[in-house]
């Protein structure tokens, strides 16, 4: 896909953008962001329903969490991704669920100790770290890692007027600086032999497989990309994207799966 051009900011510069991203499927992808998404009940070990899109409960899955894992969250609020990867412990492992945000961490406490017995949530450790920096607190301590990592967030974007007049294109250049630096802490942290699932709900290549790309051209040799199969997913250059129009209005939510190898 061509990377658009151009500074201008509000909604006809997010249009133009976005057209130039999907030339021929923009109008019909775009009706599909705006609908009301239809959040679904995940409970498997919980002590009661959380509700959120399905697309976040298969990305949290593909990363495959073993029981007696030490995993980490490294963008954990508002906790739904967590509850899934922490349901997966099962009896024994630990997982560390991380936000640097003090107002999403207080809600991430919330959600984890209304949803998980007490056997489990004795085992889960709640930090504010800066995840960009997280090779200056640990390196080799995880057997997985999931990367969720902040975003465009289109649909929000669509949604929300305030946020579509003042969108420009200099936005998703930001965060790929910041998605990468974190990306490039979670392969520090990761144990060789261990699983990063690195994943926005952005629809721009640039913040997805393009975050990969630089890996690969900074880390190279370091790390493999391994095939993870995702229900409804569409493959791209590296890992898969469910884009709503395609998947019965789940996502999006791109997802890649990274061993690291040295």
């Amino acid at each position: 896909m061509a990377k658009p051009k151009g500074k201008p900011q509000g909604g006809d510069a997010f249009e133009s953008y976005y057209a130039q991203l999907y030339p021929g499927r923009w109008n019909t992808l775009k009706q599909a962001l705006l609908v009301e998404r239809k959040p679904v009940a995940f409970n498997d070990g919980l002590l009661q329903n959380y509700y959120l899109d399905e697309a976040s409960i298969i990305a949290a899955r593909l990363l495959d969490v073993q029981e007696g894992d030490a995993v980490l969250d490294m963008c954990a609020a508002p906790g739904g991704k967590s509850l899934v990867l922490a349901s997966s412990l099962k009896k024994s492992g630990t997982l560390v669920a991380n936000d640097r945000s003090a107002t999403r961490r207080g809600r991430l406490k919330i959600v984890l100790r209304e949803h998980l017995p007490d056997e489990v949530h004795s085992r889960i450790t709640v930090t504010g770290h800066d995840a960009s920096r997280w090779s200056l607190y640990e390196q080799n301590r995880y057997d997985r890692i999931l990367l969720d990592a902040p975003c465009s967030s289109e649909r929000h974007v669509l949604a929300d007027p305030k946020a579509l007049a003042i969108w420009s294109a200099s936005r998703p250049k930001h965060l790929t600086v910041q998605q990468f630096a974190m990306l490039a802490a979670a392969l520090e942290a990761v144990k060789v032999g261990g699983y990063i699932l690195y994943s926005t709900c952005s629809i721009n290549p640039m913040e997805n497989e393009m975050v990969v790309d630089k890996l690969f051209e900074k880390r190279d040799g370091r790390f493999t990309v391994e095939p993870a199969a995702a229900p409804s997913a569409e493959s791209c250059r590296h890992g898969s994207i469910i884009l709503p129009d395609a998947a019965q209005g789940k996502g999006p939510l791109y997802s890649c799966l990274i061993r690291r190898t040295a």
